[in-house]
C-alpha cells in the first residue's frame, strides 16, 4: 500500500477509513461509519459548506463561493456543497450542486447531497485499496488514466448505491420526484466532473490574447440528445414538447401524460426509471493548466438565460471572489425578468471553484455563511 501511495501523492495517508477496514465493502458498518466520522470532522473544523457562503482554508490553492436564490415556483429546490480536504486529503475538494423536481424535490435533492459525498469517499477508498493489490497493474506506466479509471468506477459505484438507498427510504416520496446532481473533485491539478441530470460545469481558462474563455466540461441531459431519446425510446418512454412548450423536450410514461421529466438522467424518479431515465453519471477528467482560472457549477436556472461566455466573465469580473457566485446569480435573476417575462423564475444556484490563491490578502478567511 505504501508503493501505491507514495505514486499517487500520498492519497490514502492518514484516514480514518484506512484504520477501520480498508478492504471492506462500503456496506459494511465500519467503512460506512468511518466515512462518516470523517463528515462529522470536517463539519466541525468548518471543511463543510451548505449554504450560501464562502470557504478559503488557510494553506489551500482552492476557495469557493456559493450562493442560491429560491424562485417563484416555491421552496428552493436547489442546494449545494462544498467540501475542503474531501477524505481527509489536502489536495482534495468536493463541490455539489443539487437541482430538485416533484412535489418532494427539495427534500430529495438535500438526501442525495448528504449521501453522495460519502457513498463516493467510501467506494473510492475501496477500490484504491482494491487497485493496488492487483498485480497485473503497472501504476508507473500510466498514472493519469489510471486515477481517472479509479474515480469513474467510484463515481458509477457511489450513484448506483445512492438511487438504490433513496428508493427505499421511506421519509421521503420519490417515486414522482427527483434531483439531478453535478459534482467536481479537484485533487491536485486533475479536475474530476461527474452530471446526472441537465446542470452544467463550465470552465474558464486563459487564450492567447489574455482574455477569458469557456471550456464547457459536461453534457445537459435534455431528453432529445440522439442517444438519450434511443434509450428512452428503446425502454418504451416517450419524447416530446407540449403545444404550449415549444422546444422543451420531456420524458412521458408509455400511455400516461406524466411525469413530464425535462432531463433524461435523474436520481429518483422511480415512476419511470423503468422508461429510459437513469441515474448513470458522465465523469471526465481535466488536466488544470497555469492558464485555467475557475470552474462554475451552476443549475439550470442559470443556463436557461446565461450564455457560458456570459458566466465566466461575470466571475472573472467580480472584484471580491467570496461573492462571484451571488453576483452570477443575481445577473442570472435579472436576465430572467428580461428576457422571460410572465414565466416564473427558476431556483438559482452556483458554485465558483478558483484554482489559484487570491491576490488579495483580505479573502484568506475561513467558513461564512449567509442565510438563504
Amino acid at each position: 500500500m505504501g508503493h501505491f501511495s507514495s505514486m499517487f501523492n500520498g492519497l490514502v495517508r492518514s484516514c480514518s477509513i484506512q484504520k477501520s477496514n480498508s478492504s471492506g465493502s462500503c456496506g459494511d458498518d465500519d467503512g460506512r461509519g468511518a466515512v462518516d466520522a470523517m463528515a462529522k470532522d470536517a463539519k466541525k473544523n468548518d471543511l463543510i459548506l451548505r449554504s450560501s457562503g464562502f470557504v478559503n482554508v488557510d494553506g489551500s490553492n482552492n476557495s469557493a463561493s456559493v450562493f442560491s436564490k429560491r424562485g417563484n415556483k416555491g421552496a428552493n429546490q436547489d442546494c449545494a456543497i462544498v467540501w475542503e480536504e474531501f477524505g481527509c486529503q489536502e489536495d482534495m475538494i468536493f463541490c455539489g450542486i443539487f437541482d430538485g423536481h416533484g412535489p418532494w424535490g427539495h427534500f430529495v435533492a438535500k438526501k442525495v447531497r448528504e449521501s453522495l459525498p460519502s457513498s463516493l469517499l467510501c467506494n473510492w477508498q475501496e477500490t484504491l485499496a482494491q487497485t493496488s493489490l492487483l498485480p497485473d497493474i503497472d501504476l508507473d506506466s500510466d498514472k493519469k488514466n489510471q486515477r481517472f479509471n479509479i474515480w469513474k468506477h467510484s463515481y458509477v459505484k457511489a450513484c448506483a448505491a445512492v438511487d438504490q438507498e433513496l428508493q427505499q427510504y421511506r421519509k421521503i416520496d420519490s417515486f414522482y420526484s427527483g434531483t439531478t446532481a453535478l459534482t467536481v473533485v479537484r485533487q491536485g491539478e486533475f479536475l474530476i466532473v461527474a452530471n446526472v441530470g441537465d446542470s452544467r460545469a463550465v470552465l474558464a481558462t486563459t487564450s492567447d490574447d489574455g482574455s477569458v474563455v469557456p471550456v464547457q466540461l459536461t453534457v445537459d441531459f435534455k431528453p432529445n440528445l440522439p442517444q438519450e431519446v434511443e434509450r428512452i425510446i428503446q425502454c418504451k418512454g416517450r419524447v416530446f414538447c407540449l403545444e404550449d412548450e415549444p422546444g422543451v423536450h420531456r420524458v412521458w410514461l408509455p400511455d400516461e401524460e406524466s411525469p413530464g421529466l425535462a432531463m433524461s438522467r435523474a436520481f429518483g424518479d422511480y415512476c419511470i426509471k423503468n422508461y429510459g431515465l437513469i441515474s448513470v453519471p458522465e465523469v471526465k477528467q481535466r488536466h488544470i493548466t497555469s492558464r485555467d482560472q475557475f470552474v462554475v457549477l451552476a443549475s439550470d436556472g442559470v443556463w436557461d438565460v446565461i450564455s457560458n461566455q456570459e458566466a465566466v466573465e461575470i466571475v472573472s469580473l467580480a472584484p471580491d471572489r467570496a461573492k462571484s457566485a451571488k453576483r452570477l446569480v443575481e445577473c442570472a435573476v435579472h436576465a430572467w425578468k428580461r428576457k422571460r417575462k410572465g414565466i416564473a423564475t427558476d431556483d438559482i444556484s452556483a458554485i465558483c471553484l478558483f484554482f489559484h490563491s487570491s491576490v488579495s490578502q483580505s479573502e484568506h478567511v475561513h467558513t461564512v455563511t449567509t442565510p438563504k
